[in-house]
């Protein structure tokens, strides 16, 4: 079955004034459908085809290659989780579990932030922040162009895109402030906090 590109989870001029309807409608109708379309031509025919999108990425993470395979299957996950992390007046700060965890593994929500915005702001070249759970503590990471927690046995809890085309027309050269509006207006701490649940629901199950 092909890949089929998953509509935005809110209006494509939902997150304004701090990301446009001109930014998604390139970033989300262009860049992801572009993805999911060079995906679906690299799998057909191949051991891929048939398989779940986290299934291609594992498969493919650090094999040569199939290099191809894994930055577009990766590049599909990643917008769509992306996607997900954001949400009409969002921000706030986050409650429960996730903020007691928050407190205990990176010092509190303020200096979570700091970091978190350090992590998106000095990502070299193209790239993602992330909060991770990885094992049973909450860490901040980033990677480079396509790489993603999943392919480092993490949990991925929250991404900020940091490819320019996710923030060029609004922002232009500015990554921080981007940076900064992400983390103040447009997180979605109830999705955040719904993958740590199925992230430690998981554990506990195994």
């Amino acid at each position: 079955m092909a890949f089929v590109l998953p509509d935005l989870p809110y209006a494509q001029d939902a997150l304004e004034p701090h990301i446009s309807a001109r930014t998604l409608s390139f970033h989300h109708g262009k860049h992801h459908t572009t993805y999911a379309d060079k995906l679906n031509g690299l799998i057909a025919g191949t051991a891929h085809e048939g398989r779940s999108l986290d299934e291609i990425i594992v498969a493919s993470a650090g094999d040569a290659a199939h290099q191809g395979v894994f930055n577009n299957a990766a590049q599909v996950w990643n917008h769509s989780f992306y996607w997900n992390c954001m949400t009409p007046n969002g921000g706030e700060a986050p409650t429960g579990d996730l903020a007691a965890r928050i407190d205990i593994d990176l010092g509190g929500f303020e200096l979570f932030k700091a970091d978190f915005a350090a992590a998106a702001a000095n990502q070299f070249g193209s790239g993602w922040a992330w909060l991770v759970l990885d094992g049973d503590t909450l860490k901040i990471t980033a990677t480079g162009n396509a790489d993603l927690p999943m392919a480092h046995g993490q949990h991925a809890l929250l991404t900020c895109d940091v490819w320019e085309h996710a923030y060029y027309l609004d922002f232009q050269n500015r990554r921080p402030d981007y940076v900064a509006a992400f983390l103040e207006n447009l997180v979605n701490w109830d999705f955040v906090a719904r993958q740590l649940a199925e992230a430690t629901g998981a554990k506990s199950a195994a």
